[in-house]
């Protein structure tokens, strides 16, 4: 799967290359799925996860801020794939939060990730999982140098860019039917740059009861 992306041209960073391949997305996918088909999968609750071109490019597009000694948050958290490569990346001296407002979601993905090479991570405490709300982020382990959203918003969460770093860097796919990975970056003075990297569709960024209705 690394490898087809490396070709592809998808992934050009050795880091985020081994780290793909350190956590493997078969512990993360539900039993019976092709886990290392590049295309999303639905994981039950109106929930998906990313395709591996998607988790590439968020790596890719975080790297700088997912430094040793960092904090990440990723906000629906789903599976914990890619919450698992946000601790692997910081290391224990670092943090990496999830925030998933499906309890059961979170459930299963403390299991995955307990299967995975990320696990030393969770039991020593660098690496947690929390059920939430996450366009409230979560302001315990704030500010964070990193911060990737999985589901796409209408306009960013306040709280997520007040949970931001100054030269921090957000990753959040914003829009209703057309939609952008916008890349956000606060800069040193607070003030804030948005771009927009690429088209992408991504479920929407709401609230438990709206997501298990289907929206």
């Amino acid at each position: 799967m690394v490898e087809h992306l490396q070709r592809y041209g998808v992934i050009s960073s050795k880091k985020v290359a081994e780290v793909m391949e350190t956590i493997d997305r078969a512990l993360f996918v539900p039993d019976g799925t092709p886990a290392y088909v590049d295309s999303p999968m639905a994981i039950g609750y109106n929930a998906t996860i990313s395709a591996p071109h998607m988790h590439a490019t968020c790596l890719q597009l975080l790297e700088e801020n997912l430094q040793p000694g960092m904090h990440a948050l990723d906000v629906g958290s789903g599976t914990g794939y890619l919450t698992a490569c946000f601790a692997i990346m910081v290391g224990p001296q670092g943090r990496a939060v999830g925030v998933e407002h499906i309890p059961e979601l979170v459930a299963s993905s403390v299991k995955n990730i307990e299967k995975s090479a990320a696990a030393p991570l969770l039991k020593e405490g660098s690496l947690s999982v929390h059920a939430g709300d996450g366009r409230e982020g979560w302001p315990e382990h704030a500010p964070y140098d990193a911060i990737h959203v999985g589901a796409a918003a209408a306009e960013i969460p306040r709280p997520l860019l007040d949970q931001l770093k100054p030269g921090g860097r957000m990753v959040i796919p914003v829009g209703n039917i057309f939609q952008d990975l916008k890349v956000v970056d606060k800069n040193l003075d607070g003030s804030i740059s948005i771009r927009s990297e690429t088209s992408v569709r991504y479920v929407p960024l709401t609230s438990r009861e709206a997501q298990l209705r289907g929206y």
